[in-house]
């Protein structure tokens, strides 16, 4: 059985570094944010924290496509035991990928032990496209074990996987962008994606701001399961980001970032 494409298998990191450049260039030409005075602090913390978590998601012994892969060979999972046209199939895995993902990113605001490793991610105290790369290492191996582990069980088609995990990249960084969009169309967008603005109030320092808007690439699951925010209490531009308990250039960098999970609330 042969592996799944070098091309497919480079789609996704492409995509990635490409919008990462373009979304950074949109953050320069219409800002909505403007204001950045830790920039020097945070842009550097929050590379090397998606760094380091790349080479240890690298050394797993699968990717996404290769478990859909050696599902797909070993007739293993869901769709692999039922017959549904080839269509259904992928659209229902991509829902269900989707909707998995905003379960795991609910469980890690609401399960206690979670919560020190994905406050990492929150405790930027601007939002940028660099916060989309602003995850603990360890909880970007979680969720990569998490996602292996549905894929198989799942046994997701190939080419949904695919396109979901192109899907993932592009909102990571488009729902975390410092982007000032038109307010018809951002509002028209919202109705079914996840829009920086609807993310931005997950970033407020309120807490039951940031447990809501949980979603990320389809806004359907914060409607369904009642996590739906509209719009934050204060104003994009003066809304506090972040978490207030950790607010100063200390606690900022890159070592007190791979430390903070193990510091009590």
């Amino acid at each position: 059985m042969q592996d799944p494409p070098a091309l497919a298998e480079l789609l996704r990191p492409a995509l990635f570094f490409a919008l990462l450049v373009v979304v950074s260039v949109c953050e320069q030409w219409r800002p909505l944010r403007l204001s950045d005075p830790q920039r020097l602090l945070r842009w550097p913390a929050n590379f090397g924290l998606v760094a380091i978590g790349l080479v240890l998601v690298a050394a797993l012994p699968m990717s996404m496509l290769a478990a859909s892969h050696w599902a797909k060979g070993a007739g293993f999972g869901l769709f692999n035991l039922v017959e549904a046209p080839v269509w259904v199939e992928g659209t229902i895995a991509w829902l269900l990928l989707d909707l998995a993902m905003y379960a795991l990113h609910r469980a890690l605001h609401e399960v206690r032990w979670l919560w020190p490793l994905h406050r990492v991610h929150h405790s930027d105290v601007e939002f940028d496209v660099t916060t989309g790369l602003r995850f603990h290492p360890a909880e970007l191996l979680l969720s990569q074990l998490f996602r292996l582990g549905l894929v198989m069980l799942l046994g997701a088609p190939l080419m949904s996987v695919l396109a979901y995990e192109l899907a993932f990249a592009a909102f990571l960084l488009f729902q975390h962008a410092n982007f000032r969009l038109a307010g018809p169309l951002e509002r028209i967008l919202r109705l079914l994606l996840v829009t920086p603005d609807m993310h931005r109030t997950h970033h407020s320092v309120h807490r039951d701001e940031t447990d809501s808007n949980y979603g990320f690439v389809l806004s359907l699951w914060d409607r369904v399961f009642r996590s739906y925010r509209r719009a934050a209490r204060d104003a994009p531009r003066q809304m506090r980001i972040g978490l207030s308990e950790f607010r100063v250039p200390e606690q900022q960098t890159l070592r007190a970032l791979l430390t903070q999970p193990l510091e009590r609330q």
